[in-house]
């Protein structure tokens, strides 16, 4: 530890940052206006180079709905809206269980909706695109007391599309609201849940910075106690428990207190949760109240100069930068003082800085492995070259597909079982943010999955309709591509590859469409069907498709973006289209001659 940056000064920092900056000032003043002029609606205003549109905090839930505070499904709102966050895995494969799917709360999605829809709010977003002239606009979004809002899958597919950054959580150390739903608030008696559900939560008040309605401190106790003790389990949560409750943390949160702001990278879900747990652990009845009225006092004391007043003016200092940086954070969180609750609070912290550092440490090692399942595919690139050259004259898919008995190809097998193992393994490594969120942008790992891919998949194919999966399940483009492929599938036309601009010369090394082979599959059973179909309409449907593959396959070639084994003597493909060429002049035959092809007749 003693040679190590810190990574609590950066994280102080950023707290610095951001409450020393214009923006943050604006913005909460902006919304304070909206909550006081514009309830149900929002208000518009500028900052330097920054156009601020503020929502109103208040009446955000309509008191007659009793489901407001349940979540729903974001999949399919407003035709695919949010579709970036509608998929568990970026594949193309959506639905699951209600714990698999992105979910958000039903009250905060409809207002949400009302405004986004309105015509005032998209006239104002076209004006800003047209003044700032950009074809992407960045956005942060800065909550202030904000309660939670969605599901565990919400915040992995948030980080997923590496916008954990663009949500700023400005949480006050005692404040209940942003902790409100750890605990299922159906529970509450009555009064209380009225009082929440009308929006009458007490809201900063511009003018005279008073509470809305009254609430008692036996209420306010009593409120206090509910959420603690529900937020309490958080403390014994692992991130394979995240299932057991609904609503998660995700984003940066700035807590702020009496003694600074300090920053917390909302990766580890499950850190900060116990932080926003711990912190509000030593409120009181009251404080848990009041200190939701004092974020436009807190906006404006915290600076940059205020934050670096703090220093270690009693005692020894720290050894290490590391252990300074700690200290600092602590001390900025308002807990330092509380020793028991100190101990926990650091441990989160250290969390929060082990988790963001493993993701790398996991990619450092996957490279490791990488290098060595290379000889894996190695092998598997020999067995191609041989085919190649080989008397058979039929490719390595052909080949792989026929000699199931061969020990050549047996050994095949178990190089392409062993790099499949590798690549599941990536991948379950994403689902369970493993690996850095921009590890899908990486070329490094994108020319590497896509390289596999081409090699590989072809003996998928081949072994799926050499084992007869397609008599089972179906055809393979269908029913028995695995998750893997597709998921490279999006991973490299993500990269904007333009093949226009990349004309070849030669053949390409291998086929630039990995399931070329499961189509001329599906080609072979539907010419196959072709010599008996009878309905007329079932054989003009299986010539289309059968033709729409010849022609596919044509435009390939003469681009050359199929490997030389495609057009070996005895190849599938070549096999294929000596049989159409066959029926096709049949057809033109057979109108002088009783049919031996009953529905090729039907086709002219």
């Amino acid at each position: 530890m003693e040679d190590e940056a810190s990574p609590f000064e950066t994280s102080e920092m950023m707290g610095s940052f951001l409450a020393s900056t214009p923006l943050l000032e604006a913005s909460w003043n902006l919304c304070s206006r909206a909550n006081a002029t514009a309830p149900g609606s929002f208000l518009t205003g500028q900052v330097e180079s920054a156009d601020l549109i503020a929502f109103s905090g208040t009446e955000f839930v309509n008191g007659s709905e009793a489901d407001t505070d349940d979540l729903v499904p974001l999949a399919g709102v407003l035709g695919g809206l949010f579709s970036a966050l509608d998929c568990r895995d970026g594949s193309s494969r959506g639905g699951g269980t209600d714990d698999e799917r992105v979910m958000v709360h039903a009250g905060l999605l409809k207002r949400f909706l009302s405004i986004f829809e309105s015509p005032g709010l998209q006239n104002r977003m076209k004006a800003m695109e047209e003044r700032k002239r950009s074809v992407v606009l960045t956005v942060l979004c800065i909550t202030f007391g904000s309660p939670l809002l969605g599901n565990k899958s919400l915040i992995r597919a948030i980080l997923r599309q590496r916008w954990g950054g663009n949500f700023c959580h400005v949480v006050m150390r005692h404040d209940i609201v942003p902790r409100l739903l750890f605990a299922p608030l159906a529970s509450l008696n009555t009064q209380l849940l009225c009082l929440l559900r009308c929006g009458q939560l007490p809201m900063m008040c511009p003018h005279s910075g008073q509470p809305a309605i009254q609430i008692s401190n036996e209420q306010k106790a009593q409120l206090l106690r509910f959420v603690l003790d529900f937020a309490e389990a958080r403390l014994t949560t692992t991130d394979e428990d995240m299932g057991t409750g609904l609503f998660w943390p995700f984003g940066t949160y700035l807590f702020c207190s009496e003694g600074g702001a300090i920053c917390v990278d909302g990766h580890n879900t499950v850190a900060t949760a116990k932080l926003l747990h711990l912190i509000l652990a030593t409120a009181t009845a009251t404080s848990c109240i009041d200190d939701h009225l004092k974020y436009g006092e807190c906006v404006q004391k915290i600076s940059l100069q205020f934050l670096k007043t703090k220093g270690f003016m009693e005692g020894n200092p720290p050894e290490s930068s590391y252990e300074a940086g700690l200290a600092l954070a602590l001390e900025s969180s308002g807990l330092a003082s509380q020793e028991l609750i100190s101990i926990s609070a650091r441990d989160c912290l250290q969390t929060v800085r082990q988790i963001n550092v493993a993701p790398t440490l996991n990619c450092a090692n996957l490279a490791k492995c990488l290098s060595k399942i290379t000889r894996n595919r190695a092998q598997i690139e020999w067995y191609k070259a041989s085919c190649d050259v080989s008397d058979e004259q039929m490719g390595y898919y052909d080949s792989f597909k026929q000699n199931q008995a061969s020990m050549r190809e047996a050994h095949v097998n178990k190089f392409r079982i062993k790099l499949a193992r590798f690549w599941d393994g990536v991948i379950n490594m994403i689902d369970n943010n493993e690996l850095p969120y921009d590890f899908h942008t990486r070329s490094k790992w994108i020319n590497a999955s896509h390289f596999y891919q081409l090699l590989v998949e072809p003996l998928d194919i081949a072994e799926y309709y050499r084992t007869g999966m397609h008599h089972k399940q179906g055809h393979y483009l269908k029913h028995g591509r695995e998750r893997r492929h597709e998921i490279f599938d999006k991973w490299w036309k993500g990269k904007n590859i333009n093949e226009e601009e990349n004309k070849r010369r030669n053949f390409a090394g291998l086929t630039q469409d990995s399931c070329f082979w499961a189509r001329v599959e599906e080609a072979q059973e539907s010419l196959e069907k072709v010599r008996s179909e009878r309905n007329p309409m079932k054989l003009a449907e299986l010539w289309q498709g059968v033709e729409e593959v010849a022609e596919y396959a044509r435009k390939l070639i003469e681009n050359k973006r199929v490997s030389k084994d495609v057009l070996a003597k005895k190849s599938s493909y070549s096999l294929l289209e000596e049989e159409l060429v066959q029926l096709r002049d049949m057809k033109s035959k057979l109108q002088q001659f009783p049919p031996q092809f009953p529905g090729l007749l039907r086709m002219n």
